[in-house]
């Protein structure tokens, strides 16, 4: 009787995990959406003290607490827009110089203008060597052990201990924004052979959409040979 209870429900339970591991990605995307809200409420909301500043920018113009903080809001994006343009103009070298000899001698400050420096260079489409320039490769850990699909953002091998290492970045599933960097071994590392669109959607599909295969063949090419726009200048160790 059980048994046959048993048979019955196991369908049904199935089907319904697999309803459930569809919704995940949907579930864990809205988590952090939330989470990021909740975070940016706490330090610009209309009652955080960065609030208060934006709110005081729209009183001159409405008396409502709460129109006042999204007029306010509305007006500083508008302002911020002609600076991006003098930035970009004549005043971009004056600015940079007093940036440096101000903002960029605080410890604390100056290390994160830096990073928010490095980072706006990255989303930079005139950049010429942007995340588009990184080569999605595969690391056998071992040579021929644990597959992780990475980035590898320099095809200039780092000689450590007289052994060639290539750095690699390996981004975090389902919301590859972060990650770790690892210097593996040259012989390690094989090129991938997709673009970084794909190597995103694997890893934000945790999984669910597949790489493509690796060929035998593949294993011989220059890993350094498959960034675009990249010359190590001088011949890089063959994959073995």
């Amino acid at each position: 009787m059980f048994a046959k209870f048993k048979t019955r429900l196991r369908p049904i339970i199935t089907t319904w995990l697999a309803g459930a591991i569809a919704l995940l990605p949907l579930f864990v995307t809205v988590t952090i959406i939330g989470w990021l809200v909740g975070l940016l409420n706490q330090f610009i909301g209309p009652d955080s003290v960065i609030g208060q500043l934006f709110g005081a920018l729209g009183q001159p113009f409405v008396s409502n607490p709460k129109l006042a903080y999204f007029l306010g809001t509305v007006l500083l994006l508008i302002g911020i827009y002609p600076l991006g343009v003098a930035v970009q103009s004549r005043l971009k070298r004056p600015l940079a110089q007093l940036i440096n000899l101000t903002l960029r001698r605080i410890p604390l400050i100056g290390s994160l203008y830096n990073l928010a420096d490095r980072f706006v260079r990255v989303l930079d489409q005139n950049q010429d060597r942007d995340i588009g320039t990184m080569s999605p490769v595969w690391c056998f850990f071992g040579g021929d052990g644990v597959a992780v699909l990475a980035l590898m953002p320099n095809p200039e091998p780092v000689n450590l201990d007289g052994r060639d290492y290539y750095a690699v970045l390996v981004p975090t599933a389902p919301v590859p924004i972060g990650g770790g960097l690892l210097y593996v071994p040259a012989e390690w590392v094989r090129p991938a052979n997709i673009g970084v669109d794909k190597l995103t959607s694997i890893y934000v599909s945790m999984g669910m959409s597949p790489p493509p295969p690796l060929r035998s063949g593949d294993a011989s090419r220059d890993v350094a040979g498959d960034v675009p726009g990249e010359s190590s200048g001088k011949d890089d160790p063959p994959m073995r």
